[in-house]
């Protein structure tokens, strides 16, 4: 009898452990599966997060000083070449945003131009002066020619990101 007990025990062990193998296989495939993203500032979450062309069609409503809260994804377009302290997104054909990091408090990877992106933090519009835009265009790589080009301010549709998922 108490063999039959001991049995009926070792085999239930056995096909519990396998059962909790495959289980685990399971999830480690999910896994695998799953989009790796990098993270940059504030950790945020890849839910609510708006499409560029939807953020393009909220930045058209908006005027100079209104500033509007907002997640959304998009593709690296541009980023700075000297240390990844802004970047530029397009939203739809010919329009893009402006980024910067909520008090430079973390930078993009030089190389991360065309890589898609989620951001968190504040949309607005900004008028940019001449000098800056000529910094930006230094920064970027421009010749001396295309930076002598650059003679009037711009409206800008800007966004501060306190937080930055990158897809790997």
């Amino acid at each position: 009898m108490k063999l039959i007990i001991r049995f009926c025990a070792v085999a239930l062990l056995v096909f519990t452990a396998c059962k909790e193998g495959k289980k685990a296989e399971k999830e480690v495939e999910q896994i695998k599966q799953e989009v790796v993203y990098d993270s940059f500032g504030e950790k945020i979450t890849l839910d609510k997060a708006i499409t560029s062309e939807e953020l393009l069609t909220k930045f058209e409503g908006m005027k100079a000083g209104d500033t509007l809260h907002i997640k959304f994804a998009s593709t690296i377009k541009e980023v700075c070449s000297k240390k990844g302290c802004w970047m530029k997104l397009p939203l739809g054909e010919d329009k893009e945003t402006m980024v910067r990091f909520k008090d430079y408090g973390f930078f993009m990877p030089l190389d991360s131009k065309g890589r898609e992106v989620v951001l968190n933090g504040k949309a607005f519009i900004k008028e940019t002066s001449v000098k800056e835009l000529q910094h930006y265009a230094e920064d970027a790589g421009k010749s001396k020619e295309e930076i002598a080009k650059i003679t009037a301010p711009k409206v800008e549709y800007t966004f501060e990101a306190d937080g930055v998922l990158m897809k790997q």
